[in-house]
């Protein structure tokens, strides 16, 4: 299999993960990919028509987007357990919240990145960062549920995005609960492997 990847993606993070916490990353090779909405000419175009990463190829060359369709495709090759039956809808819940984040949070980058400077809108890139307030908020105010599962993957990969490209943010200031949920889920050795880079 092809993974179509960036070391600064969390989406792309998501997948590496899972594919360590699962056994199956020897099983994939890593295509690195390189562009934004409005340079797509690096991106895997002729695999998924969006030009956007994550995007597997399949040993018979079928192509699989988004990350959460490649990490569900992916847990159902092992064990299944990180999409467990049992609380299917929660980690689903927390998982699409926490791409919410992402979404939000790389929308941000995209709007110094890719306008130029006088078509940015600072009042877009704040209200972005409210949808993130709002999450991380919701998320220390009920806390995150034991054990690891997607959700708890992408949410971690959710927190160090935010520390990667918006650390000046301090996601952290007044949420002491989810700052040591993710000073632990950051331990392991899938997260350590594929801490964020440019």
């Amino acid at each position: 299999m092809i993974l179509y990847d960036n070391p600064a993606s969390p989406f792309c993070r998501k997948v590496q993960v899972l594919a360590r916490e699962t056994g199956q990353i020897d099983q994939i090779e890593i295509a690195h990919s390189v562009g934004s909405p409005v340079n797509s000419e690096k991106m895997p175009t002729d695999h998924n028509p969006l030009g956007k990463i994550p995007t597997l190829t399949l040993n018979d060359g079928a192509a699989l987007f988004d990350s959460r369709v490649i990490c569900r495709y992916l847990d159902d090759q092992d064990s299944g357990k990180f999409y467990p039956s049992g609380k299917l809808y929660e980690v689903l819940a927390l998982e699409a919240l926490s791409d919410g984040i992402m979404d939000a949070a790389v929308l941000m980058v995209y709007e110094h990145r890719a306008r130029p400077e006088g078509e940015r809108s600072p009042a877009m890139i704040e209200a972005q960062w409210a949808k993130v307030t709002r999450a991380l908020d919701h998320l220390e105010a009920n806390g995150v549920s034991g054990g690891f599962d997607m959700g708890h993957i992408a949410l971690g990969c959710a927190l160090g995005y935010l520390d990667f490209r918006h650390a000046d943010r301090n996601w952290r200031d007044g949420r002491p609960r989810l700052s040591a949920w993710f000073e632990t889920v950051s331990a392991r050795d899938a997260m350590v492997a594929t801490e964020p880079h440019a």
